[in-house]
């Protein structure tokens, strides 16, 4: 079996896409209240209702996507994400805003569980370690680029310019996929798909310790990852801070998919994701020890790009069907939303209460139970046949 990368690389991007649905309004968030005065707090459901829907239903989606199949839901998520975005370019009222983010996170929740189960299906296996590690930089090259050239384009041409520029980048690659996803790898059977059936579902994928671990890793690395991005900046040197910033998820990218890369070919993705969070812990008792030192940050990066790619790896080693592959990807977009939400509320939490000592020591005990998670998940799987 060949890869073909020319494909991969369109899923990606389409994965980027799905990113960019989270990010295209953190980039314009101080200029809403121009565009809704008035608004107040209800504007931070604006970004938050997209991860909202991840919360509740990440495994739904696993679900839903086996049950339209893994090529119809991407398009078909593509085309709705562009409708999404062209429909918040007219900047309607507020409701029909947030009504259209609700409906933007089941598009953007059926991309990130559909696209990975396509690559890891598309993937020759001796390739899966590179593929996956590429997909799982989506996130963080999406915010760069935003950064880079999304708010630019709203300084010169208004909020309306991004939403549109999202939308038709979001057609673009529904185009594309439409043409090139034409045969695929056997699916398997459809699943039923009922309220009991979704019950069950998540029954299974977290009782199963091969299905749910990458999720449960993925929970704490997302807790960590977010909130010490948002919460770290104050303690760093004014000269040094938007650089370190900066080149933090550059690192942590340039790691997952040089190093990771490498030492997948050599290690099991579980056993990667594993030497990620024991480096994680130490480079945060180092923050501890001296706050806020450059290179400190610089290796929290590097050992937390480990996690990043490997994580994504770990579904198709430890699932080898397309359908427990979607299921375990929604469980990983359900839990990473969930660490998005709670970790940069509770870390701001523990820093109110116990300054800075405080964010490198709970940052640090998530990444030991996302080690412990992952020990005890995979001496269940070693102790006998689990589903």
């Amino acid at each position: 079996m060949k890869t073909p990368f020319p494909l991969i690389f369109a899923l990606w991007g389409a994965g980027l896409g799905s990113a960019a649905q989270y990010g295209k309004v953190s980039v314009v968030f101080d200029a809403l209240p121009a565009v809704y005065p008035g608004a107040g707090a209800a504007l931070g459901f604006a970004v938050s209702l997209v991860g909202l829907v991840g919360i509740i239903f990440g495994v739904v989606a696993g679900l839903v996507v086996a049950r339209v199949r893994y090529r119809r839901a991407l398009i078909g998520a593509l085309w709705v994400g562009a409708a999404m975005s062209a429909f918040q370019a007219l900047l309607p009222s507020l409701p029909l805003f947030l009504a259209s983010r609700v409906v933007e996170g089941a598009s953007h929740l059926a991309i990130v569980v559909a696209a990975p189960t396509l690559i890891a299906q598309l993937s020759a296996p001796k390739d899966r370690g590179l593929t996956l590690s590429l997909w799982g930089t989506f996130f963080g090259v999406a915010f760069a680029i935003l950064s880079l050239l999304g708010r630019p384009l709203v300084d010169s041409w208004g909020i309306s310019a991004l939403f549109v520029a999202h939308a038709v980048y979001m057609v673009g690659f529904a185009v594309i996929l439409s043409a090139r996803l034409k045969a695929l790898p056997p699916e398997g059977a459809q699943p039923v798909l009922n309220l009991r059936q979704i019950l069950r579902d998540h029954g299974t994928i977290y009782r199963s310790p091969r299905i749910s671990a990458p999720a449960a890793g993925w929970l704490f690395y997302t807790f960590c990852f977010v909130s010490i991005l948002t919460v770290l900046p104050p303690y760093l040197a004014p000269e040094l801070r938007n650089m370190i910033l900066g080149v933090m998820p550059l690192v942590s990218i340039a790691v997952s998919m040089t190093a990771g890369v490498w030492l997948l070919r050599h290690l099991q993705a579980v056993q990667v994701v594993e030497l990620g969070f024991a480096g994680s812990a130490l480079c945060l008792l180092w923050l501890w020890a001296v706050p806020g030192a450059p290179l400190a940050c610089l290796a929290l990066a590097a050992a937390l790009g480990l996690i990043q790619g490997a994580s994504f790896a770990a579904v198709p080693q430890l699932n080898e069907d397309a359908a427990t592959q979607a299921q375990s990807n929604g469980a990983m977009a359900q839990m990473g939303n969930l660490g998005n939400t709670l970790g940069t509320p509770v870390v701001a939490a523990v820093l109110l209460g116990f300054g800075y000592a405080g964010m490198p020591v709970v940052a640090g005990v998530a990444c030991l139970m996302g080690l412990g998670v992952h020990l005890i998940l995979g001496h269940l799987r070693n102790r006998g046949p689990c589903s």
